[in-house]
């Protein structure tokens, strides 16, 4: 997350425009949640995709949760970030629910790609047939990526906060503030790789799905007769696309976060934060209508809304 605000005007215009956004973001989650979780009550059982659904809608739930209250106490109770136990949890918990968010939604992006696109390659004809397996694997491994990331961030970063405290000394000064740059490079690259390599998984499976479609609609121009496969492929390509756009300026901004980091930029902590808390919210709200279940679950309730 950004670094607090130093600037008091920006503090409570942050708060009031985070605080809605969470708001809205927590409910269409929840949402997604309490869908997915009742048709597993009464099917017993859930399919790939609905898992992953599932398992992302936590993630931001949390994410959400532990992005308002970070942004509260750093405006309000500043102070609190200075007790050790207080950040190193809000810290590691963010980052943890940060990396789950990044790559469970990467996930997402390359089940489309496998599931949906066809191409007459033996080993894409394999990874078809055994991705509802694969699935668990990936969300499991998912998450053991995001706790170990969140780990090591962590600790790297109480270990630059404590080589601050300690460099009281001149002649161990300049000591201290290299192994601190050692820390924050090696940090910040562990940060920016694993963003990237969520970003380039996004961003094949909206390449390979695009070239499918393509091939896909033109070996079919000479068939009148309506085909599935090829709704099957826009749906999905409405919703990769839109994710790839939203994901780009996610990716944008969680880098400016890094280079940010150790800046007193307001503006563009307070920019950088509506975003981050509004992206959430809003992809959520693109894969409800993207998604057949969970478009006419939204729409009976805004109908009976309607009706009351």
């Amino acid at each position: 997350f950004p670094q607090q605000f130093n600037v008091t005007s920006y503090g409570a215009t942050t708060v009031a425009i985070i605080t809605l956004e969470v708001f809205v973001g927590l409910w269409i989650n929840a949402f997604i949640v309490c869908v997915l979780c009742i048709a597993w009550v009464k099917k017993k059982t859930l399919n790939s995709n609905e898992k992953i659904l599932l398992l992302l809608g936590c993630s931001r739930i949390c994410l959400l949760c532990f992005a308002w209250v970070y942004q509260f106490i750093s405006i309000i109770y500043p102070n609190f970030l200075h007790v050790q136990i207080i950040r190193q949890l809000l810290t590691s918990l963010a980052t943890f629910f940060n990396y789950s968010n990044v790559w469970v939604s990467a996930c997402l992006c390359g089940f489309y790609c496998i599931k949906i696109a066809s191409f007459r390659n033996s080993f894409f004809t394999y990874l078809k047939v055994k991705v509802d397996r694969m699935v668990p694997w990936l969300l499991l491994a998912s998450e053991i990526l995001a706790l170990a990331t969140s780990i090591v961030f962590s600790d790297l970063m109480e270990t630059v906060q404590s080589s601050n405290l300690t460099s009281t000394c001149q002649e161990n000064f300049w000591e201290a503030r290299i192994t601190m740059h050692k820390h924050f490079f090696f940090s910040f690259f562990l940060t920016g790789f694993g963003y990237a390599a969520s970003f380039l998984v996004v961003i094949f499976s909206a390449v390979f799905l695009l070239f499918s479609l393509w091939r896909h609609k033109r070996t079919m121009q000479t068939s009148s007769m309506k085909d599935l496969s090829m709704d099957a492929h826009i749906r999905a390509m409405k919703s990769v696309l839109s994710f790839l756009v939203m994901y780009s300026i996610n990716f944008v901004c969680l880098i400016m976060t890094i280079i940010y980091a150790t800046k007193k930029e307001d503006i563009m902590s307070l920019l950088i934060s509506i975003y981050l808390c509004a992206f959430p919210g809003v992809h959520s709200l693109i894969l409800i209508f993207s998604n057949p279940k969970l478009g006419k679950a939204m729409l009976k309730i805004l109908s009976c809304v309607k009706c009351e």
